[in-house]
């Protein structure tokens, strides 16, 4: 039934006519553009309005409200205000109780109960179909122009009085090549999500995802069916998917003066399986690669250069960022005359990392050989002691030396539609070559001192969901499989020595520490990026300042990375290349050195763009 709307005085203008002469004025509009723009309608007691109002403020991606009208201020529609053709043709779900119990073509026979009710109307935050047009993509329409599919995701929105449900998002399959063009046109207000079945939408029919094209998801409106079932009222309404109201509202978040350095989106492939890309803004992406050239030197001259890859700190922290659980391996058994035979370089920046992610509230653990247990048990205690840790993390070891073994360690009851960690990472540790030995970078075989971690790694290859990062300094190390091939040609020894176990990524860094302090200052610049946090949260949930959070504290520092550096000294842990105990990491010094170069990743993370 057409009404009047009587918007707050801090909403748009107001909207243009819901009445359109000899029209009706709910239309099936999802091929629709022009100066009118759809919205959905929600209609709610008086007495939920306040709750639903916030509801939709906390989660404004799928829930973009653009207005909503007053009680008792509804009006019938003059005669001949609805078209003929349209009279019948259902508009509006009815729910009671918070079950659909039918749907409407009017709800005129509702007046008198509308008068204590609110109309709200939600809106698409930037139009999909215009972001199609500004990418230079053809707007497409399901076979028969039905209503595309939309999909409910396990990601819940955040509850609010009653008001709960899953995000529900729409998708269009688009071209490889044309993604960051989208994203960008979307000014980064569209989401991108994996969703496993897309032969199977929640509302309309599914659409087809052709070769060479990648499914893209935008939060939908249609979110707000499972509110108003969740808040379980007497009588509630809602439009049937594809119907909607043209209103001439405004999202003040709209462009323009969004695209900015913070706000233009860059995409990233960070997965094949399952498909996943993350996106960063512009300003976020360069920073961290600043960081990554900032490792990149090379302060004993061998010859690392040549295994650089361009972005591969950005696409391990994008990854990072998204893992629920971590393991992280570190420990290379360099001096195998001595006891401990373990180097000063990787548990520093492993311990580093696991800070960072404990502040993220990520679940993480350690992994290493058994024999060193009992050392790596102490370092940590002392680290939580001199609060470089801020609590004790499991300490685990792996021995198992099959693919079965590897796969029942990573998964829960060994099963792969399971896996236990979502992320695995190896800083400075020991990697397996080609003819299964193990070499420190002078050539010796230290195969007695290393337990069989790489085979985790190799399982995690076939797993779906578990990513890799492995972070060295000479090519020897776990994870450098990546680039082992540059490592016979370039590195000493590297035809012997390569490591010939690959990870996703690989981190390359002067010093193996250095790399993990640079993973854990690239996801501080994430968390801190508007356009990555939005992706994160999949646009539900309130955006947070980054003052706000525990994790501004984590990063390393100067201090903290000397208090580790003499708790290692204190465990007669030596240094790589000069084999003193003493403050030094592969025989440069920890004041002038080591420490200059941690204030340079901190100073480059926190600056104000």
């Amino acid at each position: 039934m057409p009404f009047t709307l009587h918007l707050r005085s801090r909403l748009p203008s107001a909207i243009r006519s819901l009445i359109l002469q000899k029209k009706p004025n709910i239309r099936n509009t999802s091929s629709m553009a022009g100066e009118l723009r759809p919205a959905s309608l929600v209609v709610l007691p008086r007495s939920l309005a306040p709750a639903f109002e916030r509801f939709c403020q906390v989660n404004t991606g799928p829930l973009p409200l653009l207005g909503q009208s007053e009680p008792e201020k509804w009006m019938l529609p003059p005669q001949g205000a609805i078209s003929e053709t349209r009279m019948g043709h259902p508009q509006f779900w009815k729910y009671e109780f918070g079950a659909c119990t039918g749907s409407l073509a009017s709800l005129e026979q509702y007046s008198e109960q509308l008068k204590d009710m609110v109309a709200f109307f939600l809106g698409c935050s930037f139009s999909l179909e215009e972001a199609l047009e500004k990418a230079g993509l053809p707007r497409r329409d399901p076979a028969g122009h039905s209503q595309a599919g939309a999909y409910k995701t396990t990601v819940p929105c955040v509850t609010h009085a009653g008001f709960c449900c899953p995000l529900v998002v729409t998708m269009r399959p688009i071209p490889k090549d044309k993604l960051e063009g989208l994203v960008r046109a979307c000014c980064s207000l569209g989401e991108l999500l994996g969703i496993k079945e897309l032969s199977k939408p929640a509302y309309g029919d599914a659409m087809v995802c052709p070769p060479g094209e990648v499914p893209v998801f935008w939060p939908s409106p249609l979110t707000s069916l499972g509110a108003v079932s969740s808040c379980e009222t007497p009588l509630a309404f809602a439009s049937i998917p594809g119907c909607t109201v043209m209103t001439d509202l405004k999202d003040a978040k709209a462009p323009p003066g969004c695209l900015t350095p913070e706000r233009i989106p860059e995409v990233h492939h960070i997965s094949q399986d399952p498909l996943h890309y993350s996106i960063a803004s512009v300003s976020a992406s360069q920073k961290i690669r600043e960081l990554e050239s900032m490792i990149g030197i090379d302060p004993g001259n061998r010859g690392i250069g040549h295994l650089l890859c361009k972005d591969e700190l950005l696409k391990a922290s994008l990854s990072l960022s998204h893992a629920r659980s971590v393991l992280i391996t570190t420990g290379f058994p360099t001096h195998f005359n001595h006891e401990p035979p373990e180097e000063t370089d990787g548990p520093p920046g492993a311990v580093a990392l696991v800070a960072f992610l404990q502040a993220l509230e990520k679940e993480v653990a350690i992994i290493v050989d058994q024999r060193a247990w009992n050392l790596h048990q102490k370092i940590v205690e002392d680290a939580v002691e001199q609060g470089v840790l801020k609590t004790q993390i499991p300490i685990l070891t792996y021995q198992g030396g099959s693919v079965e073994a590897a796969q029942a360690f990573l998964c829960k009851n060994g099963d792969p539609q399971t896996p236990r960690f979502d992320h695995l990472v190896a800083i400075e540790r020991a990697g397996r070559a080609a003819d299964g030995n193990y070499y420190n970078a002078r050539k010796m075989n230290i195969k007695h001192l290393v337990d069989p971690i790489d085979d985790l790694f190799l399982a995690a290859k076939k797993i779906p969901g578990i990513s890799s990062t492995g972070v060295g300094d000479g090519g020897n190390e776990l994870g450098m499989g990546k680039v082992k091939e540059a490592v016979r040609r370039h590195i000493r020894h590297g035809d012997v020595i390569a490591c010939d176990v690959e990870a996703d990524f690989a981190v390359i860094a002067g010093v193996s520490n250095w790399g993990g302090y640079a993973l854990a200052c690239a996801l501080y610049i994430l968390y801190s990026c508007a356009v990555h946090s939005q992706y994160l949260r999949k646009a539900v949930g309130p955006s947070r300042a980054p003052g706000d959070q525990a994790w501004t504290q984590a990063l390393p520092s100067v201090i903290k990375e000397e208090k580790m550096l003499g708790i290692l000294v204190q465990h007669k842990v030596r240094s790589g290349v000069s084999g003193i105990v003493g403050m030094e990491v592969d025989g440069l010094p920890f004041h002038n050195t080591h420490a200059e170069m941690i204030q340079k990743l901190v100073d480059v993370t926190t600056a104000q763009v």
